[in-house]
């Protein structure tokens, strides 16, 4: 069984191929369409992006994600709403958003917004949302430090060496990419691995829909 995680970066897309669970290769592309390319025929394509937008407010699944996180809650982003989403720039996508359905929106989630058009736009049943720092709780059984340190690096790379997963360290193009993006693109990878086995686990637990049938659910 092959299978694909995929994580955003500064400059496009980072994926990490699995067969049988096992690393084969890392490689990048520059936008969704070079994403499901580079994929070839995987079974699953899990991606570190929403899918699925809500027309009314907040997403179940982003809200549920954070209470599994706990103290690490920040580091799931509430995503924008799509009629908000689809405005330019932030101030007026945050102002709008605040009018209309009384919260705000952070820059960070903002910042996701030519990645997440990119994949809303794509129709591929193949594809599965996913969030590496569940992931990476359900590997260690507990959150893990800050992928921006030493610790927290090492501590993914230990989790992941020990769910069978060793990134080469030749990752050609890939080589390039930050570190924890990699990572997190592995952890999406151990993910998709175990929807194509049957074995993941997702929030909400009931099916929550957006207005265009697409399930808004993270799996982990």
């Amino acid at each position: 069984m092959d299978v694909v995680g995929v994580d955003g970066w500064r400059n496009g897309w980072v994926g990490i191929t699995l067969t049988n669970g096992r690393f084969r290769e890392a490689w990048i592309a520059a936008d969704a369409s070079g994403v499901l390319e580079a994929a070839g025929a995987a079974d699953v394509i899990a991606i570190d992006i929403p899918i699925g937008l809500s027309n009314t407010g907040t997403r179940a699944c982003d809200r549920q994600a954070k209470q599994r996180l706990g103290r690490q809650a920040a580091r799931v982003f509430l995503t924008p709403p799509r009629p908000v989403l689809e405005l330019e720039p932030y101030a007026v996508a945050n102002a709008a958003c605040q009018e209309r359905f009384g919260f705000g929106i952070s820059r960070q989630s903002y910042a996701l917004r030519s990645k997440i058009l990119q994949v809303d736009a794509v129709e591929d049943g193949r594809l599965h949302e996913v969030h590496p720092e569940l992931a990476f709780q359900a590997m260690a059984g507990s959150p893990l430090p800050s992928k921006k340190t030493w610790a927290g690096v090492s501590a993914r790379r230990a989790v992941l060496a020990a769910a069978g997963i060793v990134v080469g360290e030749d990752l050609g193009d890939a080589g390039a990419v930050p570190v924890d993006d990699v990572l997190d693109a592995a952890a999406a990878a151990w993910t998709a691995h175990r929807i194509g086995r049957g074995d993941a686990e997702k929030v909400p637990d009931t099916q929550e829909l957006d207005h265009l049938g697409r399930p808004m659910a993270i799996w982990f």
